[in-house]
């Protein structure tokens, strides 16, 4: 999908871009696929703001993806139509399978209207089918990847995101993620070949702050610009460093590039090597 640009009438257009959507063949969704989708604006059941800077926004249906694609095993399906979807970065493909069931799966770049996917053990190695690790050749590009058999697919579901299989050794498959971590994966789960169309969309400048508002973010404003009651970063004559050991939340705990993720977690075993290019015993810290 290509990125248009924008004439420059006002000064917040200049330098606007957005995607053309040159591959959105559908403007509406299939009504029995979608589920309205409720806001909470970062509030937790007890009303309480969990996520600050969250609100607004245009409504939005949730699309139903069929992320495990394990109902339909050896029954080819056609692709219908290729749509957005305002609740992810990557476009969304309808399919209708043989016996007449609609689905919406994740739309693979080069992915076209008219061509047949399938699933299952019988399912060639080709793009927007969905087979198991063991079946799909070592070096090939795939996405929307299992963690464990049977889950739905988790990993590289994003815009123009794809894992690569290195190896294949027993009940694992190891595979090299887009952070560029080495992880192994259970050789059952299952994962699509391909890569995840509408690769542009981290290209898109935005132009103005109107454009945030309308996913649902709220502006955002620094702590160093607040006043020491308000924020730790806050105070002092002029601009002031942050005058602690690293930067904090309002409420004084470490934040950016605090590591929280537990040194003894179950699945540390399976990570070959971590994105920060250490081994996984070395980086567990």
């Amino acid at each position: 999908m290509g990125i248009k640009k924008y004439t420059a009438y006002t000064p917040s257009r200049r330098n606007m871009t957005g995607s053309d959507f040159s591959e959105i063949t559908k403007s509406t969704p299939e009504k029995s696929l979608t589920v309205v989708k409720k806001k909470n604006s970062g509030r937790n059941a007890q009303g309480k703001i969990t996520v600050r800077h969250r609100g607004g926004g245009t409504r939005r249906r949730y699309r139903i993806i069929d992320f495990k694609r394990n109902a339909k095993d050896g029954i080819p399906a056609k692709v219908v139509s290729i749509e957005y979807d305002p609740n992810r970065t990557a476009n969304i493909a309808l399919i209708c399978y043989a016996d007449g069931e609609k689905s919406y799966i994740l739309a693979p770049q080069g992915l076209q209207i008219g061509w047949t996917v399938m699933s299952g053990e019988h399912a060639e190695a080709r793009i927007g089918n969905c087979l198991p690790l063991s079946l799909v050749p070592v070096g090939a590009q795939i996405h929307n990847i299992e963690m464990y058999p049977g889950k739905g697919g988790q990993l590289a579901r994003a815009a123009g995101n794809t894992a690569q299989l290195m190896a294949k050794e027993g009940k694992y498959a190891t595979l090299r993620l887009p952070s560029g971590e080495m992880r192994m994966v259970p050789i059952e789960c299952r994962a699509t070949i391909g890569v995840v169309g509408n690769g542009d969309h981290n290209l898109i400048n935005y132009g103005k702050a109107g454009r945030i508002r309308l996913m649902g973010i709220r502006p955002h404003v620094r702590g160093s610009v607040m006043n020491p009651n308000d924020h730790p970063h806050g105070g002092g004559e002029g601009r002031a460093p942050i005058g602690r050991p690293g930067p904090c939340t309002p409420w004084g705990k470490p934040a950016m590039g605090l590591k929280t993720r537990k040194k003894n977690k179950h699945s540390n075993k399976l990570i070959v090597r971590r994105r920060n290019g250490k081994a996984a015993g070395a980086a567990s810290n």
